[in-house]
């Protein structure tokens, strides 16, 4: 990690946010776009402009992995 764990998306020119196809349309969707540093940004859809928070590939693996496997389940249900 570079040092950096959230930043202005409006410094993140020219990424591509991307949203899972199971999220609404009505701005509840969490978006995540790759950096070119090879960190992965997080953003919330209904503040495009807000603060991105950043994740090493590693950090986001992890987190994958354990949402996979059911590790927070308990916190949607």
């Amino acid at each position: 990690m570079n040092g950096r764990f959230e930043a202005p998306v409006t410094a993140l020119q020219g990424v591509t946010w991307r949203k899972s196809r199971h999220s609404g349309k009505w701005g509840n969707c969490l978006e995540l776009a790759a950096l070119a540093d090879g960190t992965i940004a997080l953003r919330q859809s209904r503040e495009p402009n807000g603060t991105a928070l950043i994740y090493t590939r590693a950090e986001l693996a992890a987190f994958l992995s354990g949402a996979k496997d059911g590790e927070f389940d308990d916190l949607v249900s």
